[in-house]
């Protein structure tokens, strides 16, 4: 089992930047895959970046060439530095881990892009 806290959201103006952070606790050793997730208000959970152990990244179209997801080198906290946010990346980010078919998730954190 893991336990996933996502951290980092906030309120930023268009074309700022921020880095949010998930801190993974539990068995990171099993940990196959993690990735970033976003839900809008009154819109479906979407993927945002995905990265596997075998350092893999897959990137939801509208965010490629904005958003870089990582994973630090003891595998313990994941990340997505984002740029250029636009008022449509307005959402909850919730931050996912898969230990074979079992997908874990954090509570997520509200990043709102307004001027």
């Amino acid at each position: 089992q893991v336990q996933l806290a996502e951290s980092g959201g906030g309120l930023v103006q268009p074309g700022g930047s921020l880095k949010l952070s998930c801190a993974a606790s539990g068995s990171i050793s099993r940990l196959n895959a993690m990735g970033w997730y976003r839900q809008a208000l009154g819109k479906q959970r979407e993927l945002v970046a995905f990265l596997t152990t075998g350092g893999r990244t897959t990137y939801a179209d509208s965010v490629k060439d904005r958003f870089t997801i990582s994973r630090d080198n003891a595998g313990n906290t994941l990340y997505l530095q984002m740029t250029s946010l636009q008022p449509d990346d307005t959402a909850v980010y919730y931050c996912s881990g898969d230990i074979l078919r079992v997908r874990y998730w954090g509570q997520g954190t509200q990043v709102t892009v307004s001027s």
